[in-house]
């Protein structure tokens, strides 16, 4: 196998996919049969284009992928492809991370951008009504698909381009390694249920209600929040959320650490939260990110 698979410096949870330039030689001609426009109208090209790229590695990456995503010992994998070279430009990296997600399941409508997947830039002045492109202040760490019908297992980021950054440092935390956990996921509030919306951007005209804590079929305590979206019903609901905000962003054992251009995250969306630090303030700032997010295959 010509991947090489190592634990991240910041915690051994996390692994390291790491796909050497000469492998990446080798999906230039597979990648070019398909246009973005092809990959976005017609459903089955990913099918295809997932295949090439695990053929490449004789089916050893899609394993990798499927049992770090799916053991709650590990749970996120970040792949850094080697794309120094010009010649991996955007499209090539939209086609990767297409491939990447569909080796591990399907993605999900994604009604922000009307496509299978986001694409979105944070900049230094902006207009939007979520914290998502908000530069000089922390995205807290929360997970995705709070406020839709659909299961989100998982999510996957790329970092497509950055000019002008400093700061932005991605953030981790696995709920095992919350020291609060117990404490807040035990708590009666914790599992009642919470009223979910979203801005307009969203394009979701409905809400959904769900706990913020439940448990997945072995008993492991799961999560679903962010910040921004739920609409507490009452007093308690609300200094709960304000308590479970202050625990995780509190955490010493969240885990802090900067992304390569190019690189994706890979997380397990129940166990797992994600964030990022803010940017310091630079006029040309810019930074471009994909995201996808979606089910395991064997949830259909």
């Amino acid at each position: 196998m010509s991947i090489e698979i190592k634990d991240h410096s910041s915690s051994k949870r996390i692994k390291v996919v790491q796909i050497k330039e000469t492998d990446l030689d080798k999906l230039i001609f597979p990648f070019n049969k398909h246009s973005i426009q092809s990959l976005e109208y017609k459903p089955f090209s990913r099918f295809s284009l997932a295949k090439s790229v695990d053929d490449v590695f004789s089916g050893e990456l899609s394993k990798v992928l499927n049992n770090t995503l799916k053991d709650r010992n590990t749970g996120t994998a970040i792949v850094e492809p080697d794309i120094k070279n010009s010649k991996f430009d955007k499209d090539f990296l939209v086609k990767l991370s297409t491939a990447l997600v569909y080796l591990v399941g399907l993605p999900n409508f994604d009604s922000m951008t009307g496509k299978y997947y986001a694409r979105f830039h944070v900049k230094h002045s902006d207009s939007s009504d979520s914290y998502l492109r908000k530069a000089y202040r922390n995205l807290d760490l929360h997970t995705d698909g709070t406020f839709v019908k659909e299961k989100t297992d998982w999510l996957l980021m790329t970092k497509m381009e950055e000019i002008n950054v400093k700061g932005g440092e991605s953030t981790l935390l696995h709920l095992d390694d919350w020291e609060h956990c117990e404490e807040l996921s035990t708590d009666p509030v914790g599992k009642e249920n919470f009223t979910w919306g979203s801005p307009k951007s969203k394009n979701i005209e409905y809400k959904v209600e769900h706990p913020v804590f439940s448990q997945d079929k072995n008993g492991k305590t799961i999560i679903s929040y962010i910040d921004q979206f739920p609409e507490p019903k009452n007093m308690k609901q609300g200094l709960f959320l304000q308590k479970l905000s202050d625990a995780l962003e509190q955490s010493k054992n969240k885990l802090v650490f900067p992304l390569k251009v190019g690189s994706a995250i890979f997380s397990n969306n129940y166990f797992w939260l994600h964030g990022r630090t803010a940017f310091k303030q630079d006029m040309n700032l810019s930074r471009e990110l994909l995201r996808i997010r979606g089910v395991f295959a064997d949830q259909n």
